[in-house]
């Protein structure tokens, strides 16, 4: 069909790593892309996870807990210009670091840090491999492939701990499960934003050529809200919460969680690893200034993320006052859903999860594209993660007494409104 011929070729792009999209955009589209936009990483959702009216309340903010009060620039030195590129547009899923740089917590380490947008048409890992960043986010299975095709690029913070990624459909389509995705139009993104779908499928034995009729989706929920395709690809984050930003013509009322079916990919055995940092392999392994500068910009960066676990809103309204286009409302779900995929971080903010890696690398192993071809054709060489500069950052945050775990953190109760707004 043409419709599956148009996602077979969106899919090799994609698996060639010639664009990488980061599942988030910040932007309204002008020409039917619609409302919010896109997204990327997520917790495994539940029926309780995600309910309109998230759950709980947000932890209080201690001085020492969160380095909430406004750092004091460094006292001597040079200061050091970073650039840091992000997968999307500015939004919630980049909040600690437009936090550091709000509250001055890179300025305190010595660092002038400049964030750079993403898009349709940048790959982070691309641009950090070719010294266009210092450092870049992105998730782990598109960076990987890069890393196979020849960049020397490390992960050294694992700050997203799951995945974040859903499909989500109509009620009335009971699709409740993976399986149930034989003979139903699925749609996805394509750019390697499709490996979990494609993953689901080889899981139950699901040919994506012949079971199942795959549709290019914008990043909204346009097509599913009209019913042209039957499940649609979104973020915990931010399409699930377009949809219930979305008025139900059926009652007249936004939509509600209890009239939509979500299949998280989590539940489903096939989540993958998203948002990392990502740094130079050769400059991690002989520029001890490079070095350095990896272990400030963590723990500054560390320091961001707990501030916005422990100030949710404050960090929703610095996003939206840096020039993030999605509502209020909608950026205050998006940030208590990413402080949901960060914590709890048991070993600590930005440790990697050696299963959750393996895991990651198997299954990219054996998702085959439309084409055969897998994410990965064999297992990463060499040192494709070195945490040891995470460890270096958590230590360092350990001795002012800085609480990096999340042990007791509580997501907050967020309410959408119409549009997000």
């Amino acid at each position: 069909m043409r419709a599956t011929r148009i996602v077979k070729s969106i899919v090799v792009v994609g698996a060639l790593s010639l664009i990488a999209v980061a599942c988030g955009s910040s932007k309204k589209s002008t020409s039917g892309a619609g409302g919010a936009t896109t997204t990327a990483a997520g917790a495994a959702t539940t029926k309780a996870a995600a309910t309109a009216t998230t759950t709980a309340a947000e932890t209080a903010t201690t001085k020492a807990a969160s380095g909430a009060t406004t750092a004091a620039p460094a006292a001597t030195g040079e200061v050091k210009k970073v650039k840091l590129q992000l997968q999307w547009f500015v939004q919630a899923q980049f909040a600690g670091y437009l936090a550091a740089v709000d509250q001055g917590f890179y300025k305190a380490d010595g660092l002038d840090v400049s964030i750079i947008e993403g898009g349709v048409d940048i790959t982070p890992q691309k641009v950090l491999a070719e010294g266009g960043a210092d450092f870049a986010l992105a998730w782990v299975p598109k960076a990987l492939q890069t890393r196979e095709a020849g960049a020397d690029i490390v992960d050294i913070s694992q700050m997203f701990q799951r995945s974040g990624t859903l499909q989500v459909s109509l009620k009335d389509k009971n699709i409740t499960k993976s399986a149930d995705f034989k003979g139903r139009k699925i749609g996805n993104w394509g750019f390697g934003n499709e490996y979990e779908i494609f993953a689901a499928l080889s899981k139950n034995s699901l040919d994506p050529a012949k079971d199942v009729t795959l549709v290019a989706q914008q990043f909204d929920m346009k097509a599913l809200l009209s019913g042209d395709i039957d499940a649609a690809e979104a973020m915990t984050y931010n399409e699930y919460a377009q949809v219930l930003e979305a008025k139900n013509p059926k009652t007249g009322n936004l939509y509600a969680p209890d009239d939509l079916n979500v299949v998280s990919y989590n539940t489903e055995g096939v989540g993958m690893l998203q948002d990392a940092v990502w740094a130079d392999g050769k400059k991690l392994a002989s520029d001890k200034a490079y070095q350095d500068t990896a272990v400030k910009f963590l723990k500054a960066s560390m320091k961001g993320w707990i501030f916005c676990r422990d100030n949710a809103q404050k960090c929703a309204d610095i996003v939206v006052a840096k020039g993030s286009k999605l509502g209020a409302s909608h950026q205050l779900w998006q940030m208590n859903e990413i402080n949901k995929l960060i914590w709890p971080s048991p070993n600590g903010i930005g440790a990697l999860d050696q299963a959750a890696w393996d895991a990651t690398v198997k299954i990219s192993q054996g998702t085959k594209n439309l084409d055969g071809k897998t994410v990965l054709t064999k297992a990463p060489e060499g040192k494709a993660f070195d945490m040891s500069f995470n460890t270096q950052a958590l230590d360092a945050l350990k001795k002012d007494n800085v609480e990096v775990t999340g042990a007791s953190f509580k997501p907050a109760t967020v309410t959408l409104k119409a549009d997000g707004a």
